[in-house]
């Protein structure tokens, strides 16, 4: 499956803070936006901080507002914990009952949540899986 059916293009000009988009073939989530008015010799630009949705690296791009850019398409799921190891986790989904590893987050206040029979929702972005939260904790 290739990338064109896990993401859309998307105008430079209409993303928003906190929406994901695809740089270098990577999903990354925007943390800050800037947009300049146009100049006499070109376009208005769109300077765009992103920081990657698995390894929370931080990347800077500068676009013409008119360009395309890749918009990842989120799968949101939710999925029961079948078996933990040192660094990944045995998940079945809830819905399709297809059981699959994905590696452990690396935020703490999700990992202090993790236990074996949890419910976890985790996004499906790009071919790879995350986890974003524990379902019925707080």
């Amino acid at each position: 499956m290739g990338v064109e059916n896990l993401s859309k293009p998307t105008s430079v000009g209409s993303l928003r803070r906190g929406q994901s988009i695809v740089i270098n073939g990577e999903p990354y989530k925007i943390v800050s936006l800037e947009k300049s008015k146009p100049g006499k010799h070109g376009s208005a630009k769109a300077r765009i901080t992103a920081i990657h949705i698995f390894d929370n690296t931080k990347k800077s791009v500068v676009s013409p507002v008119n360009a395309k850019i890749d918009v990842p398409l989120i799968e949101k799921r939710t999925a029961q914990i079948v078996y933990m190891e040192e660094d990944s986790i045995q998940l079945m989904d809830l819905e399709s009952y297809e059981s699959f590893f994905t590696s452990k987050p690396t935020e703490k206040e999700i990992l202090n949540k993790l236990s074996p029979n949890a419910e976890v929702e985790y996004w499906n972005v790009l071919g790879r899986t995350k986890i974003v939260r524990v379902k019925g904790s707080s």
